[in-house]
């Protein structure tokens, strides 16, 4: 992410900073069928940092009971532990000397929604099918997007792909879009480089077979305020924009 910064703000915060983004395929298989909102953390993202200060390297990812509190799955189903064991075991053997960190900040209490949905029904006209309108609708998305400083490193098509390639036809369509906005993981990441863990987001775009209602679906990113503990004005702003961005235009489209 250095490398954009530096072309983008002329200033970086840490001496390096890098997100990624992970999924296990064999465990996505196993939630999907019971808990459509997986999609929510596929992929997981994780944020991957060092300064000069300190001379460490830190990594940020969202624990068993993070899973659980955006998905709203059990924390005891078998299959997310099983999710969180793997995550557990790859950063172990990568920093085989590294230790968990309590968090620096707490975690304040909200009222507010962890994830924002619409649900809407597409018409199909002329012979369509649902997966023409539902490409019409993200092609629409995708053009809101970019103009107001959005960009889409990966998205997955999962019943198209992993769903479809392993038996699996509950849906007639299941996409996910990995979304992020330098705009506000900018300013955030100074004080709060492990927003990592919720950077870049994941929307879910779903209709199953047997309903006419499509879904949409994405973590709501006014909660980082909250959940990192956000004060200073610039974030908090940064913040609020992006959500009220992905909302209005999504208001919009499911009218």
């Amino acid at each position: 992410m250095n490398s954009i910064f530096e072309k983008r703000y002329n200033h970086i915060h840490h001496k390096s900073y890098n997100l990624a983004i992970f999924n296990n395929n064999k465990l996505i298989l196993k939630l999907i069928k019971k808990y459509p909102s997986i999609g929510l953390i596929t992929p997981l993202s994780m944020s991957i940092y060092s300064n000069d200060a300190k001379k460490t390297i830190n990594i940020s990812t969202l624990s068993l009971t993070g899973m659980a509190r955006i998905t709203k799955i059990p924390a005891t189903d078998p299959d997310l532990i099983e999710y969180a064991k793997l995550v557990d075991g790859a950063l172990h053997k990568a920093l085989p000397n590294g230790k968990y960190e309590p968090l620096k900040h707490a975690v304040k209490p909200s009222n507010k929604p962890l994830t924002t949905e619409f649900t809407t029904e597409f018409a199909l006209v002329g012979g369509a099918t649902y997966a023409d309108a539902k490409q019409a609708f993200e092609e629409e998305f995708e053009g809101e997007l970019g103009p107001v400083g959005f960009l889409i490193p990966k998205s997955y098509k999962l019943q198209e792909g992993l769903l479809k390639e392993n038996g699996q036809n509950d849906y007639d369509f299941y996409d996910i879009y990995s979304i992020i906005r330098f705009n506000a993981i900018y300013p955030v990441s100074k004080n709060h480089p492990d927003a990592g863990a919720f950077a870049p987001f994941s929307l879910a775009i779903y209709k199953k077979k047997d309903e006419n209602t499509v879904h949409v679906v994405f973590p709501s990113v006014d909660n980082w305020i909250d959940d990192l503990d956000i004060t200073d004005e610039e974030s908090v702003k940064a913040v609020r924009e992006t959500h009220g961005m992905i909302e209005n235009i999504l208001k919009e489209l499911t009218k």
